[in-house]
């Protein structure tokens, strides 16, 4: 049993030994087929990697090819557009000489009567222009375009040929005769006016200063009656010009330095207004005078000084006061008033003081 069992296993083992021995011999085979196929695979991949690169190069040449062909062409294009813009232009500028020729020639029979072809035999550029010195010098077309500049300036400055100039003229010349001796008139009428408007103003400078200087010693002397110790003036403020000067009061009552009109007190200023009203009815005397409570702001010893001025001035003049001071009715010859009834109704009543004189 034992012996048989030993064959059994030895025989199995030779069949796994040649078993194994055709595995290594089929493996050994198949290495050898890949090995050949390898190599193969490893020809075709270079072979294919020549030819693509070969391929390559072509396609970046014709790529190249391609762009320098297309640039050709888009230069050849715009060659073109300039030449078909070119021969456009030209043709436009051959029609616009055409009709300038014949809107020329047309001008020449029209305006001058001549035809273009004899215009350029006789006046052609081939003819010498004649100068103003009787010589003769070859034609430039710009130095006759100047002159040709200059004469229709000239021609537009004369206008157009008119047949009654002569008449206009005439009448032209009669009016200018006119309006000269017009002019003269007015000239010696203007020299006329300023002599009297210089004698005009002489005149009142004249009267202005005269009559200036006459108020001015009233003043003085009616200030220092109505400010006993005071001292007052009248200042022209342009003594240069006495036609636009003005008059400035000067006011210095007894004990005060200040000499302008605002700085007094609001009687003061009344009181040196109403010396300044009766230094000029003194300077200039009138049939009579009309006041309005000008000695409302005046303490009682002020206002018995303006009623003796108001006495003395009453002699030669009639004085008109309206008042509300008892003291100014007391000096009055005659009063009136207005009063108002028990319906409403004003009445105007008057009182005579003192009787008339015979």
């Amino acid at each position: 049993m034992a012996a048989r069992a030993e064959r059994d296993a030895r025989r199995r083992a030779e069949d796994r030994e040649r078993r194994r021995a055709w595995a290594a011999a089929a493996a050994s085979s198949v290495r050898d087929d890949a090995s050949a196929t390898l190599a193969a695979l490893a020809s075709s991949i270079g072979r294919a990697a020549d030819e693509r690169a070969a391929l390559e190069s072509e396609r970046t040449a014709g790529d190249a090819e391609r762009t320098q062909l297309r640039a050709q062409l888009d230069e050849a294009s715009a060659q073109v557009a300039a030449l078909s813009d070119a021969a456009h232009r030209d043709e436009v500028l051959r029609a616009e000489r055409r009709l300038r020729v014949e809107q020329l020639a047309e001008r020449a029979i029209a305006e001058l009567g001549i035809d273009p072809a004899t215009l350029i035999d006789e006046f052609g550029p081939h003819v010498p222009v004649p100068g103003a010195d009787g010589t003769s010098r070859p034609y430039d077309r710009e130095e006759q375009q100047q002159r040709l500049a200059r004469a229709g300036r000239d021609l537009e400055r004369l206008g157009k040929v008119n047949p009654l100039a002569l008449e206009e003229h005439a009448a032209l010349a009669e009016r200018h005769q006119f309006l000269t001796a017009q002019v003269t008139d007015l000239r010696s009428s203007r020299a006329d006016l300023l002599e009297i408007v210089r004698e005009i103003d002489d005149r009142v400078e004249q009267v202005f200063a005269q009559a200036f200087a006459d108020t001015r010693d009233a003043f003085r002397t009616v200030f220092a009656r109505l400010f006993p110790g005071g001292e007052g003036d009248l200042v022209l403020t342009d003594p240069e010009d006495l036609l636009s000067s003005g008059i400035e009061i000067e006011a210095r009552p007894a004990g005060k330095k200040v000499r302008r009109l605002s700085l007094l007190s609001g009687g003061e200023r009344s009181l040196a207004a109403v010396a300044f009203l009766v230094a000029i009815f003194t300077a200039r005397p009138s049939p009579f005078y009309v006041m309005d409570e000008v000695e409302a702001a005046l303490d009682d010893v002020n206002l018995g000084r303006l009623l003796e001025i108001f006495r003395e001035l009453r002699e030669d003049s009639q004085l008109i006061v309206v008042t509300h001071q008892k003291r100014t009715m007391e000096v009055a010859d005659a009063l009136y008033g207005v009063t108002m009834r028990g319906d409403g109704v004003t009445t105007v009543i008057s009182q005579r003081l003192r009787p008339e004189e015979a």
